[in-house]
C-alpha cells in the first residue's frame, strides 16, 4: 500500500505544474459583463506584452532552470496569446460566449537587464556592530535603483501606480511563472504593472521532487524581501497585490511576515511600509499549525487590504502532501478542521476570507485558481473593485460555519446586479 501511495505522489506531484494556455474566460465575462479594454492603456493593448520578472534561478542553456543563484537577476520577457493573434481578437476571445479561446501562452524571448550583486554581501566587525562592507553595498543599491526605474518608467507610461505580483508553486518552471501571470493580468484587466518572482523550482517529480522545491523556496525567502522591499521604497508605487499558488504561499508569507517584524521593529505600520493591497493564496501547501502560530498569532493580516484564500477540501496534490508532511494543510480544509470560535474571530477581524471552490474538475483539483472559470471571476472582482465577498460587487453565498462557498456557474446568477453598477458607472466616466 505504501508504494502504491508514493507510486500515486510521483504522479500526482509532478503534475503540479500549471501548464500553459489561456484559461477559457471567467464566467463574469461570457455572462454579458464587459472586459474593460477602455481602460488598458494603449501600451499595453497587444496580445504581446511584456511581463517582468525577478528570478534567483541560476541561468541554463536557453532560460533559467531549477539551480539555485545566489545572486538575482531581474528582466522582462515578451508573453504570446496564441500564434498570430492581434488584439481585437485577443479581446473577441476573451468576452466571447463561444468556445473559441486561445490555445496557447508561450515565451518567445526574454531580456535580462540587472544581475544583482551575490548574496550576502560581504560586511565587518566596526564598532561592535556587523556592517556592509560600503564599496559592495554602493554597487547592490545602484543596482536596486535600476531595476526601480525600469519599473517606475513602465509606471509612467501607463499611468498605473499599482502592481501585480506573482509567486509561482512547486513545479513550475521559468516560462509557467510569466505565462500564468499574463493569464490572471490579462483577465483582471491590465490595471497593475506584473512582475513575477520566480523561484528555483522543478527539482524532479515525486517525493524527493517535491521536499527539494520546498527547500528552494526556503533558499529564497531572502531574495523574495529584498524584491518586496525594493518595491515598496519606490515613490512611484501605491499598492502591491499579491498572488501566491501552492508553495508560493510559504515563500511569499515567510517572507511578508519577516518585513512586518522589521517594520513592527523600527515603529512603522506594516501595511505603510509594504504599501499591500490583496493578497490572493490559492491552494494554500502551508501546515494549518504553523499557519496559526506564525501568521495568526502575529497579526499577520493587519498589513493587508484583505486576504483571501482559495481552498478545495478534495484537492488531490494537497492530501498528498498532508500524507508526506504528516500534517494538516491549509488549502485543502474542511469546516471541521476549523478549531471552536476560529471562524467567528476572523468574521470580527473581516479580513481573512476563507473560499470554498465547489465541483473543481481537472489538475487533481489543485491549478483551479487560474483555468476555473468561477475562480477566476471572483480573483477578476476581488482585483477590480477591491470589495469584501458577499455584498453586490462579490455576491458569494457563505455556508452556516461562515466559510464563503464559490458555485461553478458564480457569478452569473447575480450578474444583472453587477451590470448595473457597470452601467452606473459607466456613465459616470462619461460625464
Amino acid at each position: 500500500m505504501r508504494r502504491l501511495i508514493l507510486l500515486a505522489a510521483c504522479f500526482i506531484l509532478g503534475g503540479c505544474a500549471v501548464g500553459i494556455g489561456l484559461a477559457p474566460p471567467p464566467n463574469l465575462y461570457r455572462g454579458g459583463l464587459n472586459y474593460p479594454d477602455n481602460l488598458v492603456p494603449e501600451v499595453w493593448r497587444t496580445a504581446e506584452p511584456k511581463i517582468f520578472y525577478m528570478t534567483d534561478r541560476a541561468p541554463d542553456d536557453e532560460s533559467y532552470g531549477s539551480g539555485r543563484s545566489d545572486s538575482m537577476a531581474f528582466g522582462a520577457a515578451t508573453v504570446k496569446f496564441g500564434r498570430d493573434l492581434g488584439w481585437e481578437e485577443l479581446l473577441n476571445r476573451t468576452r466571447a460566449d463561444s468556445d473559441e479561446q486561445v490555445s496557447t501562452l508561450w515565451v518567445p524571448d526574454f531580456e535580462e537587464i540587472v544581475r544583482f550583486e551575490t548574496t550576502p554581501l560581504p560586511y565587518a566587525r566596526s564598532d561592535g556592530r556587523l556592517r556592509h562592507l560600503q564599496d559592495t553595498l554602493d554597487i547592490y543599491n545602484e543596482q536596486a535603483s535600476r531595476f526601480q526605474a525600469v519599473i517606475a518608467d513602465e509606471i509612467a507610461q501607463t499611468g498605473n501606480r499599482s502592481l501585480l505580483v506573482y509567486i509561482h508553486g512547486f513545479n513550475n518552471d521559468f516560462e509557467d511563472s510569466l505565462t500564468t501571470l499574463a493569464n490572471m493580468w490579462h483577465f483582471a484587466g491590465r490595471e497593475s504593472v506584473p512582475v513575477s518572482f520566480t523561484w528555483p523550482a522543478g527539482n524532479g517529480i515525486g517525493p524527493l521532487g517535491y521536499f527539494r522545491d520546498r527547500d528552494a523556496g526556503v533558499f529564497s525567502v531572502h531574495h523574495t524581501k529584498e524584491f518586496l522591499r525594493m518595491l515598496a521604497q519606490m515613490p512611484e508605487v501605491d499598492s502591491i497585490d499579491i498572488i501566491a499558488h501552492s508553495r508560493g504561499t510559504d515563500v511569499a508569507t515567510t517572507a511578508l511576515r519577516e518585513l512586518m517584524i522589521e517594520a513592527r521593529g523600527a515603529g512603522v505600520h506594516p501595511k505603510l511600509m509594504l504599501k499591500t493591497g490583496t493578497l490572493i493564496m490559492a491552494a494554500p501547501d502551508l501546515d494549518v499549525d504553523i499557519v496559526r502560530q506564525r501568521l495568526q498569532a502575529e497579526r499577520f493580516s493587519e498589513s493587508f487590504e484583505q486576504i483571501n484564500l482559495y481552498i478545495n477540501p478534495n484537492d488531490g496534490a494537497l492530501r498528498l502532501s498532508a500524507y508526506l508532511t504528516r500534517s494538516t494543510r491549509l488549502g485543502a480544509l474542511n469546516n471541521e478542521d476549523f478549531r471552536a470560535g476560529e471562524l467567528e474571530r476572523l468574521r470580527k477581524e473581516a479580513l481573512v476570507h476563507f473560499i470554498r471552490v465547489e465541483n473543481v474538475r481537472g489538475g487533481f483539483g489543485h491549478a483551479y485558481f487560474r483555468d476555473n472559470p468561477a475562480v477566476l471571476s471572483d480573483v477578476v472582482l476581488a482585483l477590480r473593485t477591491r470589495a469584501f465577498p458577499g455584498g453586490t460587487l462579490r455576491p458569494l453565498d457563505q455556508d452556516e460555519d461562515g466559510v464563503w462557498v464559490l458555485h461553478p456557474n458564480y457569478p452569473l446568477e447575480r450578474l444583472p446586479d453587477l451590470l448595473s453598477i457597470e452601467a452606473r458607472a459607466a456613465r459616470r466616466d462619461e460625464r
